[in-house]
């Protein structure tokens, strides 16, 4: 059965999610990526948009813009790892429930998911029109001084994904157990091809 979660999320609406699980959001999901994050922690600017209970796509859109109507023309995530500098304070501070981005995050971004109840969940990468096709408008830009990619846009989007939880509000962090996992098999795999060279 597909799930689907809609803004504004609960708490209750993703405590039961684990990692590996996977769901669509549908209504309000906003971009920011490296400069966005920054003025928020780093500068301490006001956000000019309220995330509380909200999601964010660690992305940056491509975007035509003809008589104050915008048209979204592609949508793909960057990679999360990037914002782990912030993303801990930046959940703190705006009340986040969902961070949205391509590969993993580290440990103080799964500190702050368990302690405030949040998620990271990942993206495909390379469905950049799909994430198009699955946002229905544009309602709002800030910031645009910081150039299309980095700017915060605002949108209203139906069955967002598939997203999957790569951490969840316990903390779990899928990323970083499979690395743990894969290197623990290591020295076994590699044993076989070491005898083959002597």
């Amino acid at each position: 059965m597909k799930k689907i979660i809609t803004t504004p999320v609960s708490d209750e609406a993703i405590a039961d999610l684990r990692t590996g699980d996977i769901f669509y959001l549908s209504g309000t999901l906003a971009t920011g990526r490296d400069d966005v994050h920054r003025r928020v922690v780093h500068e301490e600017m006001p956000c000019p948009f309220d995330f509380n209970s909200l999601a964010i796509f660690h992305a940056g859109p491509i975007v035509r813009e003809e008589n104050e109507n915008y048209e979204l023309i592609s949508v793909g995530p960057t990679s999360s790892i990037r914002m782990e500098e912030w993303a801990a304070d930046f959940i703190a501070h705006t009340g986040v429930k969902i961070m949205i981005g391509k590969g993993g995050m580290g440990n103080k971004t799964a500190a702050a998911c368990r302690e405030h109840k949040a998620i990271h969940c990942v993206y495909p990468g390379g469905c950049a029109v799909l994430g198009a096709t699955q946002t229905e408008k544009i309602t709002g830009v800030y910031w645009r001084e910081l150039g299309m990619p980095e700017c915060l846009w605002v949108m209203q989007v139906r069955e967002f994904g598939p997203l999957m939880v790569s951490i969840d509000t316990k903390g779990n962090n899928l990323f970083a157990e499979n690395a743990a996992l894969y290197a623990s098999r290591k020295t076994a795999c590699m044993k076989p091809v070491i005898e083959s060279l002597k």
